[in-house]
């Protein structure tokens, strides 16, 4: 509770030992320190802390918490910057070359709309669907001179989000003078979707410089090597894909490794796709960040669901809430967009007792052989195995397919290929997936059986059934299991409480209108209000109750009664980011012997006493399509096993056993498979 820094500088030249280096300094070194100190620059600073300061922001009056929030991420935005030169500066010091492949002109963005136009312009129009596509897509670009904030972009599944919000970002950047656009998406397999087709919107053979960065799974070891921290990915490039656990991570994550990136969401347009996934503990972190951004640095935010939540719309609001102007929805008339979109019917299955594996099973089979195509999305990788061997002896060997995040993004976006291809052409197709599949993964299948989960998630389970809208109005089949162990996966228990109590008000007609979702999230925000403001375990923080209150007013601290004339940092930082996840069991990050998986294994344990960089990098970099993120119960049992091992001692990545990988179901915990590459 002491105020070190000011005692010394009572103190001065007892402790600082200023007058020693003003004799000693090299003069240039004085004359730059006087350089920066007489500059705007700090002067602006000083504005710009008065004005995340004002009591009265977005049009509102803001509370005393959100306004000692809005200074420490102000402090961790500056902190940012710093780190991020600071490695910068280590790693072209350790290779000079590197300098010149930095990116350091404005991007061109007139180039990247001139080439999503003339994509436009060449989309055929063959379905109404696509109409509908098209004029959701012309009043997104419509919409993009516009002032910064926060906007949504409420589109029914299969309404064209990806292109649309492109479109939408690239206008705007180059409106606004902006550095780049960054997309959040909840999976690492819409990464690659996405990223596949806004390379072949955007990038052409000869450009000055690469467009756009996928960022999986992090590599980089928990405890930073110094190797690591100079091949770290900072998000410089001017389009950016990466996952939301990812940009939590780098808003409220301890230590320098994430950090680094905070600042290069300053001056971009930020798409969050599927919104909906956001976890509900980081709730009011999440509104009270994309606020602060949205107001003092130059970003926008655009959220993108077909279920949006109602973010702004809390119901303890003292704890922040996102400012979103009515005007800010990209589509107007959203109620009539859905009408128009409407291209499947759920259909309430749900039982007493439940449906067992046989039975699923069967309506699958019988699906399968009626209509072409079935895809089944259960809540465990559990269930999708069962499901999965259930089915297995009774359809040819080519026709059905599993997916879940055992498997490497390399893997299911195979997977998903073979699918996609099947579908094509109308072969046979019964593919068996967690919940991965149901957001933003673009496939079209006759028929979809969903297990009970919240209505988001229904939603979302529906926009991969007659997606094109080419069958008529098609079913999705809304099943429970008869023996489904979730009780510790809150997310899908509590969706599973609402859902049912939506099945009892609403008919099954009505389940998917813009209406009936908004009772759902009321109804499901309001049982979780308590706890969106992240709730600490005393064993986390045993002086305070929630992250939110380490990141803002920090009640508990000791000098939080105490008056001063300045603003005071009240925050506990280290506390803060040791104890922030953004999932509530983190993962350990796993290289797979798949595909070229074998080879990146090989040359990541092949480093040189000379460490090259770049090359470091660029292996890492594709080795995050061969990377399997392991929860702590399975990563202690692949341990045990002596299934896991470090590429290269001390450097903190890990490879997997091959006999520990199975072409069907990804990583398992036992052997599954013959070593023909490496085992320990």
């Amino acid at each position: 509770g002491a105020d070190g820094f000011m005692d010394r500088m009572k103190k001065s030249d007892e402790n600082t030992h200023l007058s020693e280096c003003k004799l000693n300094a090299d003069t240039l070194i004085l004359d730059k320190a006087s350089a920066i100190a007489d500059t705007p620059l700090l002067k602006n600073m000083c504005m710009q802390l008065q004005a995340v300061l004002r009591p009265e922001q977005h049009n509102q009056i803001i509370s005393e918490k959100i306004k000692c929030f809005y200074l420490g991420f102000w402090t961790r935005l500056l902190f940012s910057c710093l780190i991020d030169a600071d490695r910068i500066d280590s790693a072209d010091f350790e290779r000079p070359l590197n300098k010149k492949h930095r990116r350091n002109s404005p991007v061109n963005w007139s180039l990247a709309v001139d080439r999503v136009e003339s994509f436009v312009d060449a989309l055929k129009v063959r379905h109404k669907v696509d109409e509908i596509r098209r004029d959701i897509s012309d009043r997104c670009k419509a919409k993009a001179s516009g002032t910064q904030g926060i906007y949504t972009l409420t589109v029914p599944t299969g309404g064209g989000k990806t292109y649309a919000s492109l479109r939408f970002a690239l206008h705007h950047a180059q409106a606004h003078g902006l550095d780049r656009v960054i997309y959040i998406v909840p999976y690492t397999t819409i990464i690659e979707q996405n990223a596949k087709a806004i390379r072949a919107i955007v990038e052409r053979e000869g450009d000055d410089y690469q467009w756009v960065l996928e960022h999986h799974s992090n590599l980089e070891p928990e405890q930073q090597t110094w190797r690591s921290k100079l091949v770290a990915e900072n998000w410089d490039s001017p389009i950016v894909l990466t996952t939301m656990v990812q940009f939590l991570e780098t808003l409220f994550s301890g230590g320098t490794r994430g950090v680094r990136r905070m600042h290069q969401l300053a001056n971009s347009v930020i798409v969050f796709d599927e919104i909906q996934t956001l976890p509900i503990n980081c709730t009011h972190l999440f509104c009270n960040a994309l606020n602060f951004l949205a107001t003092h640095t130059k970003t926008t935010a655009v959220l993108c669901t077909a279920t949006q939540p109602l973010l702004h719309r809390l119901k303890n609001t003292e704890k922040g809430q996102l400012f979103i102007p009515v005007e800010n929805e990209l589509v107007h008339d959203v109620d009539r967009l859905f009408q128009q979109l409407e291209r499947v019917k759920i259909k309430n299955k749900v039982r007493v007792n439940g449906w067992s594996k046989q039975e699923i099973a069967k309506l699958a089979l019988d699906e399968l052989s009626e209509k072409g195509s079935c895809l089944v999305i259960v809540n465990t990788k559990a269930w999708a195995q069962k499901l999965y061997e259930a089915c297995t002896k009774e359809v040819e060997e080519e026709s059905i397919f599993h997916l879940s995040t055992s498997q490497c993004p390399a893997h299911r976006q195979i997977i998903l290929a073979q699918v996609r291809s099947r579908l094509d052409h109308n072969l046979p197709v019964l593919c068996i997936s967690t919940q991965l599949i149901e957001a933003g993964v673009d496939v079209d299948f006759a028929s979809v059986i969903r297990f009970l989960a919240g209505l988001d998630s229904v939603a979302q389970a529906a926009g991969r059934c007659n997606r094109n809208g080419e069958r008529d109005i098609s079913e999705v089949h809304l099943l429970n299991p008869d023996q489904e162990p979730i009780d510790t996966l809150v997310d899908i228990k509590v969706g599973q409480q609402k859902m049912r109590r939506i099945l009892g008000e609403s008919a099954d007609d009505d389940l998917l209108t813009p209406a009936v979702m908004e009772k759902y999230f009321d109804y499901y925000f309001y049982s979780r209000a308590e706890e969106m403001d992240y709730q600490l375990s005393e064993k986390q923080a045993a002086r305070t109750d929630s992250l939110l209150n380490l990141l803002s007013d920090n009640p508990k601290n000791i000098i939080s009664n105490r008056q001063s004339a300045l603003p005071m940092l009240r925050q506990s930082f280290m506390t803060a980011g040791k104890a922030f996840k953004a999932i509530d069991a983190p993962t350990e990050s796993v290289i797979v012997p798949y595909g070229e998986g074998k080879q990146l294994i090989i040359d990541l344990g092949d480093q040189e006493s000379d460490f090259d960089v770049a090359r470091y990098y660029t292996l890492l970099k594709k080795a995050q399509k061969f990377s399997v993120n392991v929860f702590p119960n399975v990563w202690k049992k692949l341990l045990d096993a002596h299934a896991v091992c470090e590429i290269k001692a001390g450097e903190g990545v890990y490879c997997l056993d091959e006999r520990y990988y199975s072409e069907a179901f990804g990583l398992s915990t036992e052997v599954v498979s013959q070593a023909d590459f490496l085992s320990f």
